[in-house]
């Protein structure tokens, strides 16, 4: 387990350019080093935010955009194009506006794809497709992903892992179908915290005073199944990015040399 990093920035839109220009700066560091980079997206709003401060960056041209595979870390499973799925809003603040290989968009599956309306069929079919990318030099049956990137809830979850569901308790599969999420929609799509650790880099982003006490617990040494944030992190690093209102309720100590 790798301790966590902490980085607290003024205010949520500071935090967002800053972590766009060093998400800019690892891809490109990865691709000069491998020729590729992959990287799991995250939705919500800081998610989201990430992504339209990534759109408006210059320096956005330095990524190989058609060498960078692109994951999620969960989804809703809804219809395709629906307004709520993380993928659609992906498209809509980032990803419509690049040149990006289709083949190398990795979108979880849609209700009405081709596993129907069955959410663990299609979690499984995704388990699939990250088993197929991973090589010899992964960790396992998931790619070793560049930055795996994880908005922090209110509740502490990350992906779709909700505090005592059984999913965060799933040590063996890569992939689950969510059910009876405790924020709409109840059904979903989420990878597991041993995928997540696979990752050699995992980046916990939390904006704002209503993720003030999520931070607070999940860096107080709180554990995975009461706290899922707290089980989230990287093989080489856990990087937590913050704003000064997520990062209220932490004691000083924690970063003292950290702040932006």
């Amino acid at each position: 387990m790798t301790p966590p990093q902490l980085v607290v920035h003024r205010d949520k839109e500071l935090m967002a350019q800053a972590a766009a220009a060093r998400l800019i700066t690892r891809i490109v560091d990865a691709q000069a080093s491998r020729g590729h980079a992959s990287v799991v997206l995250t939705g919500g709003r800081n998610g989201n935010g990430l992504l339209a401060a990534l759109a408006a960056a210059p320096a956005r041209d330095a990524i190989d955009w058609a060498r960078l595979d692109l994951w999620w870390g969960d989804e809703r499973f809804l219809p395709e194009g629906d307004p709520e799925r993380n993928v659609t809003q992906a498209r809509e603040a980032l990803l419509d506006a690049v040149g990006l290989d289709p083949a190398r968009v990795h979108a979880m599956p849609a209700s009405d794809g081709p596993y129907g309306d069955d959410a663990d069929a299609a979690a499984a079919g995704y388990a699939a497709e990250l088993a197929a990318a991973a090589g010899p030099e992964d960790h396992g049956a998931v790619p070793a992903f560049d930055v795996l990137m994880l908005g922090v809830g209110p509740d502490t979850h990350v992906a779709s892992l909700f505090p005592e569901l059984p999913a965060v308790r799933e040590t063996e599969r890569t992939v689950v179908g969510v059910h009876g999420a405790p924020k709409p929609p109840p059904v979903r799509v989420s990878l597991t915290l041993p995928a997540i650790r696979a990752a050699r880099e995992v980046w916990l982003l939390a904006a704002g005073e209503d993720k003030a006490e999520a931070a607070a617990i999940a860096l107080s040494g709180a554990g995975e199944i009461q706290a899922p944030a707290a089980g989230a992190y990287g093989r080489d690093r856990t990087l937590w990015l913050l704003d000064a209102a997520a990062a209220s309720r932490l004691p000083r100590a924690l970063y003292p040399q950290a702040s932006a």
